[in-house]
Formats: C-alpha cells, sequence, structure tokens
C-alpha cells in the first residue's frame, strides 16, 4: 500500500464519520419536535456505512495481491427508523390529538450521546492516521533529499 492510498482510506473514513456526526446531531437537535415539513413528528434517523473501493480503475491493475483486499467506507445510504413515536397527555400542547395526547420522536438522548462519542472516536482516530501517513511522507521526502 502506498501513502495515497492510505490517505484515501483515511479521508473516506473521515467523511463518513462526519455523516454520521451530523446525523446524530440532528436526531438531538430533534428529540422534541412534534411537527415536521412532511407531517408528524420527527423520525430519527441512522446511517448505514459499507465498505467501498478507494483506486480507480487504472490503479486497479497495477495493485499488487496485498492491495487488492484494502477497502475505504461510505455512507449508503441514511434511513428513518420506525420506532413508534411516545405518546404523552398534554392536553394544551397545540399538536394534541383529540384525547390531549402529544407525539413525540422517539430518542433516547443518552443512545444518541453514546453514539455521538463512538463516531467521535472514530473520527479522531483516522485524523490520526492522516497524520501519522503525512509525517511518514515527510520523513521520506527528508530521506531522498
Amino acid at each position: 500500500m502506498d501513502f495515497m492510498t492510505a490517505l484515501d482510506i483515511g479521508a473516506s473514513a473521515l467523511t463518513a464519520e462526519r455523516t454520521n456526526m451530523n446525523i446524530i446531531s440532528m436526531n438531538l437537535a430533534n428529540a422534541k419536535t412534534t411537527r415536521t415539513a412532511e407531517g408528524g413528528p420527527y423520525r430519527r434517523k441512522t446511517t448505514i456505512m459499507a465498505a467501498t473501493e478507494v483506486d480507480g480503475p487504472f490503479s486497479k491493475q497495477m495493485e499488487s495481491a496485498l492491495d487488492r483486499e484494502l477497502r475505504g467506507v461510505r455512507v449508503m445510504n441514511v434511513v428513518r427508523d420506525q420506532r413508534p413515536f411516545k405518546r404523552m397527555y398534554e392536553p394544551g400542547h397545540p399538536d394534541a390529538d383529540q384525547q390531549g395526547f402529544v407525539s413525540y420522536p422517539d430518542i433516547n438522548v443518552v443512545e444518541e450521546m453514546a453514539n455521538l462519542m463512538t463516531a467521535q472516536r472514530g473520527y479522531e482516530a483516522n485524523v490520526t492516521t492522516v497524520d501519522t501517513v503525512k509525517a511518514m511522507y515527510s520523513k521520506a521526502l527528508e530521506i531522498g533529499r
């Protein structure tokens, strides 16, 4: 594996984790949203990630047997969670139904914070990887002088 492939893998992971953190932040921001533009309460969202190629078609022909298994990561889809809404009795709320119940998104703040911390640690690990590759690249250039 060369330096550029290592940077491509790290960059793909940084992009995927950034998207994941944005989605989790959206969930936290909308934990009490009872009305959206689509109608009804906000639906929790989740990212689906998958392995992806990091090389172009030309570099695929030049890769060695060890490099064939290298993959990056990408966000394949952002899906809406189908958990049932939480119903709370609040007869004075503008979005209450005839029985006085309001539907809230089923977003567990503790779960979302744990997901956010996991995504943050993944992001930090990939920043460290990219920084290490850059340092190795700089040392290789110094050796060549």
